[in-house]
């Protein structure tokens, strides 16, 4: 298992993963009323996580061989979704990040299913500002699926 532990800024409450294609990852459109409630946008090649804060988040990437278990009553909400990585590295980043020296993970270029894991969610001040949120993404090879919340947040 592959594992990157990083602080990205969540700039406009979003940090995404996607395809090493500067042609790829425009999720202005897909930032709909249900995107933002599920925090979780796609678009081929590109996966938008939506965050609690506008601000720097501790963001745990793990790149496993094969479909992990996840303890979900560990986690506030959990998504999961698939996109493709077709140059065989993988650009994680704060949208208003610098694209060239955004943070990149080399893996075999292959279809990813991704299990997203939030947690602190009801943790952030009134401000906005400070919080206890935290993002895990579990990554995997595996088939094109469509994107399903596995526990949604309640309250």
């Amino acid at each position: 298992m592959k594992k990157e532990s990083l602080t990205l800024f969540a700039d406009y409450f979003q940090f995404y993963l996607q395809d090493d294609d500067p042609e790829v990852g425009d999720l202005s459109d897909a930032w709909t009323t249900e995107a933002v409630s599920r925090k979780l946008a796609i678009v081929p090649n590109t996966i938008g996580v939506g965050t609690a804060r506008n601000m720097d988040v501790p963001v745990e990437i793990q790149i496993h061989d094969e479909k992990p278990e996840v303890k979900l009553d560990e986690w506030d909400l959990v998504n999961q979704c698939s996109f493709e990585i077709k140059t065989g590295k993988i650009v994680i980043a704060g949208c208003t990040d610098y694209f060239p020296k955004a943070k990149r993970i080399e893996v075999s270029p292959d279809v990813y299913q991704a299990i997203i894991c939030y947690k602190g969610l009801d943790s952030i001040s009134d401000d906005g500002l400070d919080g206890d949120d935290s993002y895990m993404i579990h990554l995997f090879p595996g088939e094109e699926i469509e994107a399903t919340t596995l526990k949604e947040k309640i309250g």
